[in-house]
């Protein structure tokens, strides 16, 4: 099982880097420049379902926190061939912890020595959306801009019934990078204020550039809320639950 995701791992791999070489990226109020001629550090606020897409446009030396899954190993070989820093560690899951403070930790020295970074804000479990308090720490400990971002993939494939609707650009698509203002932390601002200012300009993002993904992403966000709240109530009652296969869809951005 171990040499199959071996082997699964370094194929998606190549499969990114085959999409990396035949999207075309656009970039639409892109504020990196500013930042950088600034020397501001800056931190990338993402969707969990977006983040092949982000990978595709990814600066070299990028970090990002990927965490300690099947589904993180499979992602890790991309993410190396499109020179990202690969940090392992996710937040606690069903009570255990993942190494997500160590990882986190190390993301914000990363942003400290200069180098930008990527968070996949609603992730590992979601809803989609919702997000965690972990790019907010960044921001508020490194001074650090937090850049909101929604790839929107002409044509794509969406994985419909995953709880983050995970996305797929097509070969030869383009790719449009539709970029919030920076978000920058304001005096004596506390994490859960920070937190939730980032949460709704990335909604708001999505909602102007990708609206009908983002109506349908509420929608997958309200079923998640159900699924982990009937997850909880089965733990507590001793009863195992399953999850549905995913459903594979074809669209048009």
């Amino acid at each position: 099982m171990a040499v199959l995701r071996f082997v699964a791992a370094w194929l998606a791999a190549l499969v990114v880097l085959l999409l990396r070489l035949s999207c075309r990226a656009r970039f639409h109020a892109d504020p990196r420049p500013a930042l950088q001629s600034a020397r501001k550090p800056y931190a990338y606020a993402i969707l969990h379902g977006h983040q092949l897409a982000a990978v595709l446009a990814a600066e070299p030396g990028t970090g990002a926190m990927v965490s300690r899954s099947v589904d993180g190993d499979l992602l890790v070989p991309s993410l190396l061939v499109s020179r990202v820093v690969v940090v392992r560690g996710s937040s606690r899951d069903r009570g255990r912890d993942k190494g997500g403070k160590e990882a986190l930790d190390k993301l914000i020295r990363h942003v400290q020595n200069g180098r930008p970074a990527y968070r996949a804000v609603d992730g590992p479990r979601g809803p989609r959306g919702t997000v965690s308090r972990g790019i907010a720490r960044l921001a508020l400990e490194t001074g650090a801009a937090v850049v909101t971002a929604v790839p929107v993939a002409r044509r794509r494939y969406v994985f419909a019934r995953a709880w983050d609707r995970f996305q797929v650009p097509k070969p030869f698509t383009r790719v449009d990078f539709y970029f919030g203002a920076p978000i920058e932390a304001a005096p004596g601002e506390d994490l859960e204020t920070l937190r939730l200012r980032i949460e709704r300009a990335l909604a708001a993002l999505e909602a102007e550039h990708d609206p009908i993904e983002a109506a349908l992403g509420q929608e997958a966000a309200a079923k998640r809320r159900e699924k982990l709240a009937r997850e909880a109530a089965a733990k507590e009652a001793g009863a195992p639950t399953a999850a549905p296969p995913a459903r594979l869809d074809s669209t048009r951005g």
